[in-house]
This record gives structure tokens, sequence and C-alpha cells, in this order.
């Protein structure tokens, strides 16, 4: 199985002069397949020239998520008239073909980036990288983790800072047993997208298969709960080692039950550890959930 996403646009491409003959071409058609920002501006207009350094620079980062095309409206004037500019520097963004949002005046680059950022989730590309996470995903869901590696590279390449690509990669890299490869993946996350549910149950992962539970005392806690089920900690243990084993279930089971016999033992660490595994688990895997709800009747009932 393969998904082929667009060839990435080089930076050399992401930013150009154009003009009322060609913005049909550049700017319209162009946003059908991604997202296009339109900066009028003019030789003489001061803001102009702190507005278009930084904008090309935010674009730029953007990594070919958006594309940026500059017209002189003292040289090109007709598109500037039925967009209704009055002053500038004014910018417009399309998707689709069709003007969606806009501001007028030079922002702070922090404002810009955040202009570029929502503009960026819209339009064709964003919606391929949606299609290919699905993908990837149930690649992944399958145990096909070659595959959903595959996909996962190729969304990093179009977006390198996707978070959820990020995480996937690394997720296939531990599974697969690459655990330096899935360290080195994680590191490329951006500190911004660190708290990103994907990213920090990759991270939840990678330290579980780093630091491997020996599932050779399981037979001895099992016969310390048939003397005694109260022994919450020989219950927490085997709790682990089940994990450990791959046995989630029981695993859920043991720990739920500490919760429920006394919620505050050892300073909530049942509660915890739950907490914990549901990362490694991944917030939208079918045992996270069942035990999410589970706990939650418990916590609040």
């Amino acid at each position: 199985m393969t998904f082929m996403l667009d060839a990435k646009p080089q930076a050399a491409d992401l930013v150009k002069d154009s003009n009322d003959k060609n913005f049909a071409k550049d700017v319209i058609e162009a946003s059908r397949t991604v997202p296009v920002i339109v900066d009028f501006w003019a030789p003489w207009c001061g803001p102009c020239k702190t507005l278009g350094p930084a904008i090309e620079k935010v674009v730029k980062q953007a990594n070919g998520k958006v594309k940026l095309v500059k017209i002189n409206v003292d040289e090109n004037q007709q598109y500037a008239s039925q967009l209704r500019v009055q002053s500038i520097p004014a910018v417009f963004a399309f998707v689709n073909g069709q003007p969606v949002d806009g501001f007028m005046g030079a922002l702070p680059e922090g404002e810009i980036k955040k202009f570029i950022d929502k503009l960026g989730s819209q339009g064709g590309l964003a919606e391929e990288i949606e299609a290919a996470m699905t993908a990837a995903n149930a690649a992944f869901a399958e145990k096909d983790y070659q595959t959903a590696a595959e996909i996962f590279v190729q969304i990093i390449q179009a977006d390198r800072e996707h978070a959820g690509a990020l995480a996937g990669l690394a997720r296939c890299q531990i599974e697969m047993g690459d655990l330096e490869n899935a360290r080195a993946t994680l590191a490329l996350v951006p500190p911004a997208k660190a708290k990103d549910p994907a990213v920090l149950s990759a991270n939840a992962a990678l330290d579980l298969a780093l630091n491997p539970v020996d599932t050779s005392g399981a037979a001895a806690l099992e016969a310390q709960l048939a003397k005694n089920p109260d022994d919450h900690q020989a219950r927490f243990d085997l709790a682990v080692l089940r994990n450990g084993a791959g046995d989630r279930q029981h695993a859920l089971d043991h720990l739920l039950h500490i919760v429920k016999k006394e919620r505050g033992w050892n300073e909530e660490a049942a509660r915890k550890q739950l907490v914990k595994l549901f990362e490694a688990w991944g917030p939208k895997d079918d045992m996270t959930l069942q035990g999410r709800r589970k706990l939650s009747s418990l916590l609040f009932s």
C-alpha cells in the first residue's frame, strides 16, 4: 500500500511577484491546491517595507503549507480594486479560488504566524495530509508498521512539524524495535507541540520500551494475591508486569481494582499509573477509551 502526497514546493516557488495578467493563474488557480496569500504593496509604502520581509520569512518557515504572491498596486490595480483595497499593505488569503481571510496594515511576526498557521489547515494540501494520516493510522492499527512508517515519512516531508506524523513514525519505530531512531524522531517535535497527546503517547511508549519489565515474577505475585486479594502492592506490581507482557486488559483490571478499593493508596499510585498507561497506549486506543470511562465512573460515582 502506498499513499502519495504532492511534491513539496521548493523555497523559490513559495514567494513570487505577480501582476493582474497572471493573477488568475498565480492566485485563483494555485489556491485550489494550496492556500495563497496575496500581499498588495507599493514601493513608497513604509509599513509595506516592514510587513513584506516578515511575511516572506513566515511563509518560507511554513514549509509549503501556503504560498505568497506579491502585487505592486502602483502597476496593477484591477484586482486591488475588485477586492476594494483602500489602504496598504493589504493582505488577502485565498483557498479554493476564493478569498477567505485577510488583514490591513503591518502585523507583528507572531500574529502573522498565527494567521498562516490557521490558513495552512485549509486547502488541498491540508486535506491530503489528513487523508494520509487516516491511512497511516489504519495501517498502524493493523500492525503494518512498515507501510504506516512510509506514509508518516511522506507527511513529514510535506510538513516537517506535523506532531501527529512525527509521533506516529516514532510509534512505528518503537514497534519495530528501532528505539534510537524513535528517540531521534521525537526530538524533531517543535517545543510548542511537545504537549500534543500523540507526542505524549509516543514518549510514554518509548519510555516503557527503553525500560522493559521483567515478567518472571508474575507467578509469585499471582500466588500472593490468591492468599491476600487486598495486597495492593502485589496487585500494582502484577499490573505493571502484565502491561509489560502485552496483557493490557489484566493490567487495566488490576489497577482499576485498586482505585475502587482504596483510591488514595500510596498517594494514588494506581490512578497515576493508569494515566501513564493511557498516554502510552494512545488517546484513541480502544483500551484507553475503555479505561478512561471506567476510571471516571469510579472517581465520580
